[in-house]
């Protein structure tokens, strides 16, 4: 019987991955951002282990193409149920891996069960259009037909949630999937990994492959990105990564669904219900310690509330930093720790770059020091103008607040930043409400909610150094699918030819 003691979490990391010590090796150290502890010591895939899973998964696209859709969805369901059964052991990983707080890990849970649900509806709907013909006995349709392999390389934000939101929609169109998680957070995919193989064991049409997991750095993703075997890569992380990434896949003319930076703005006009206002802002602003891509990280606020929501805001930031800070996995912690060292080296370092400018700066210190954890409290810092240091994307719970004096202004000031994911305004103008939703250069306006909790029925994704890519609902589905256009001639004369030319023998 060994006697070498358990760590804090051991019990959580067995009971979802039954096989770890499979995946034992001495590459990669996976700790907790609640206390440092360790969670596991994993093997990295070699390069040559990459190309032989990216070998299964061609082999496994060729059966799993030739399954009805509707098929496909089946084991999706059956997908979402397993889930469904282990949604609390899930969630309380999620959170012990990057650290949110367990509502929050069980709110991204409940995102893979939904979008499960979407793809088995999705499943009996991947439909082309029939399309007119200029030529008699002449029929065209558009044809959606399966992509092949899709590499999805997830951060540690989100590390399940958006590996479902793409997973979900190719398994129904007919693709396998290669999931390189962030090296940060491996365990959660293993975890779901092993959910899946339980499922798909008792699914007589899911061949060896349909699902896989690289673990790895930069270097392992390179090998997916760069393979024209998988002609899809749906990655997520900073701009940096995406402006390479983006670039090896364009040279290999494959397709990149790129989810990269966002810099998210809620306008707060002379109209808006502060009630709504204040809430919304405050999720938006430290929910995940601030590392959502979505997070709101500027408050621009018309002059006539300036003063009044900067020392609102204030109140509660100072409540929440000294009472609401801390274990993830406690009940009553609205905010966890950052994901390591370097996040919080980061907020720092813009914190001094905006007190140069700031009329105040409120929290951003380090809390809780004996833990083990990189812990801050929640900064807010009132600007006099939307300064160089405002335009970079910060992953902390670091808020800006701006003033403007016309709608006109706080469009010019929130569109003048690189990035456009997710915006909002917050008005009872139905004007100022529908100029917002036409002008805001993001892929997601709001209104009288904020930037972040978005559903998956809608497309989700952004323009600009976003990436410009789609993910989860509404017909996010075709980036999945090759479209194929046929015309079928049906009649016994010889055929004329499009746009009327005459080619006679």
């Amino acid at each position: 019987m060994s006697t070498t003691p358990k760590t804090r979490f051991e019990d959580d990391v067995r009971r979802l991955i039954p096989a770890l010590d499979e995946y034992r090796g001495s590459d990669l150290l996976v700790t907790s951002p609640i206390d440092g502890s360790e969670l596991a010591t994993l093997r990295n895939d070699t390069v040559v282990g990459v190309t032989q899973k990216i070998d299964r998964a061609m082999v496994a696209f060729r059966s799993w193409r030739e399954v009805p859709a509707p098929r496909r969805g089946e084991l999706v369901r059956r997908l979402g149920e397993a889930l469904r059964q282990n949604k609390e052991a899930l969630a309380r990983l999620v959170t012990i891996e990057c650290g949110k707080i367990l509502e929050e890990g069980r709110g991204e849970v409940q995102e893979m069960i939904d979008i499960c649900d979407f793809a088995v509806g999705l499943s009996r709907q991947l439909y082309g259009l029939t399309i007119a013909s200029e030529r008699p006995n002449h029929v065209m349709q558009e044809n959606w037909l399966p992509l092949g392999p899709v590499a999805i390389i997830s951060a540690f934000n989100f590390p399940v949630a958006v590996w479902s939101w793409n997973a979900a929609l190719a398994l129904v169109c007919g693709d396998p999937c290669l999931w390189k998680p962030s090296h940060s957070t491996p365990l959660t995919a293993l975890a779901v990994q092993s959910l899946f193989e339980e499922v798909a064991e008792g699914f007589a049409d899911a061949p060896k492959g349909l699902s896989q997991v690289v673990i790895g750095t930069h270097e392992q993703g390179n090998v997916l990105v760069e393979d024209h075997r998988v002609p899809l890569v749906s990655a997520t992380g900073s701009t940096r990564m995406g402006r390479i990434v983006g670039q090896k896949i364009a040279a290999r003319f494959g397709r990149a669904l790129l989810e990269l930076g966002g810099n998210n703005a809620i306008i707060v006009t002379p109209s808006a219900d502060l009630g709504v206002a204040i809430p919304s802002i405050l999720f938006g602003s430290v929910g995940t310690a601030g590392q959502r891509c979505t997070t709101t990280r500027r408050v621009i606020a018309h002059r006539s509330h300036f003063d009044q929501i900067f020392e609102t805001l204030k109140k509660v930031y100072l409540q929440i930093g000294d009472s609401k800070v801390g274990d993830p996995l406690a009940q009553g912690t609205l905010v966890g720790p950052l994901i390591n060292k370097q996040a919080f080296d980061d907020m720092q370092a813009a914190l001094d770059k905006a007190r140069r400018d700031a009329i105040e700066v409120v929290g951003g210190t380090r809390t809780l020091t004996e833990s083990g954890g990189w812990y801050v409290k929640p900064a807010l810092v009132k600007m006099r103008r939307q300064t160089e240091i405002v335009h970079d994307e910060t992953f902390a719970p670091l808020t800006y607040v701006l003033p403007y004096d016309s709608l006109e202004e706080a469009l010019e000031i929130h569109n003048d930043v690189p990035q456009g994911l997710s915006s909002a305004i917050m008005t009872t103008d139905v004007r100022e409400a529908e100029a917002f939703k036409r002008f805001s250069d993001c892929g997601i306006a709001n209104v009288n909610i904020g930037t972040s909790g978005a559903e998956i029925g809608g497309a989700f994704g952004g323009e600009k150094e976003t990436g410009g890519g789609r993910e989860s609902g509404s017909d996010s589905w075709r980036a999945y699918m090759r479209r194929q256009t046929s015309t079928t001639y049906f009649g016994s004369e010889k055929p004329s030819l499009a746009q009327g030319i005459k080619f006679e023998l």
